[in-house]
């Protein structure tokens, strides 16, 4: 069955060229130009990725985002015109998987929604692959095979990315890891010195764990360096 994409944009030319490119590629597609009809979309619909434009007329991509990832964790790419860092790094604080500025090539942005479903497709099959099943660190319990993490008994709604994050840091607990090794363990791409991106996901991750930086319990960051969870 193809994967379903849905596209949030009000400019019509670019929502019309996105849909395009993307048919030809083989997925289904729905298109909307405001975020209310994008949103009863998601909840009536089986969505595979979202495609969303910051600049709405009722609402913006990031509202979109944030309403999307209390239930869901499909990948999400947004859509801008801005091209500032603090705009990608709050959007990726909000769940978004990946950030893509105007203009774009719209063959780019077929390859960016392929790799984020490759990658999405994996992390739910990961419990398959690791030997280990389970992993338990002071209070916190992870489960490749379910996707289930718990922290003191409380569930943490983990997003598949936030889940390898976590595991892989829960993996080499007692170890430092780079940004680095962790950005390319987990996307599988070539880090860069001015990637954000893992910065903003263990933020997102804390935030949800209830783990301050500054009085860490579990995620300690070594500047400089990178992250580790201590024994």
């Amino acid at each position: 069955m193809a994967d379903t994409i849905l596209v949030v944009e009000d400019e019509k030319e670019v929502a019309e060229l996105l849909e395009l490119y993307l048919k030809n590629e083989g997925f289904q597609v729905f298109q909307y130009d405001r975020g209310e009809e994008a949103l009863r979309c998601v909840e009536k619909e089986k969505i595979d990725l979202a495609l969303l434009d910051v600049m709405l007329p009722d609402m913006d991509g990031f509202k979109i985002c944030q309403n999307i990832r209390r239930n869901h964790y499909f990948p999400i790419i947004m859509l801008t015109a801005r091209v500032e860092d603090v705009d990608k790094i709050h959007g990726l604080m909000l769940g978004a998987d990946d950030y893509i500025t105007k203009p774009f090539n719209p063959l780019e942005v077929v390859a960016r929604i392929k790799t984020q479903l490759r990658r999405f497709h994996h992390y739910n099959e990961v419990g398959r692959e690791n030997t280990k099943e389970e992993i338990e660190i002071r209070g916190l319990i992870m489960d490749s095979r379910t996707h289930q993490c718990s922290l003191y008994g409380k569930n943490l709604e983990l997003t598949p990315l936030e889940f390898s994050i976590l595991w892989y840091l829960c993996e080499h607990h007692g170890e430092v890891v780079s940004s680095e090794e962790l950005f390319e363990a987990v996307w599988k791409e070539k880090y860069l010195d001015s990637n954000n991106t893992v910065m903003a996901h263990v933020a997102r991750i804390r935030e949800k764990m209830q783990d301050s930086y500054r009085n860490h319990k579990f995620i300690k960051t070594v500047w400089g360096v990178g992250y580790t969870i201590e024994k």
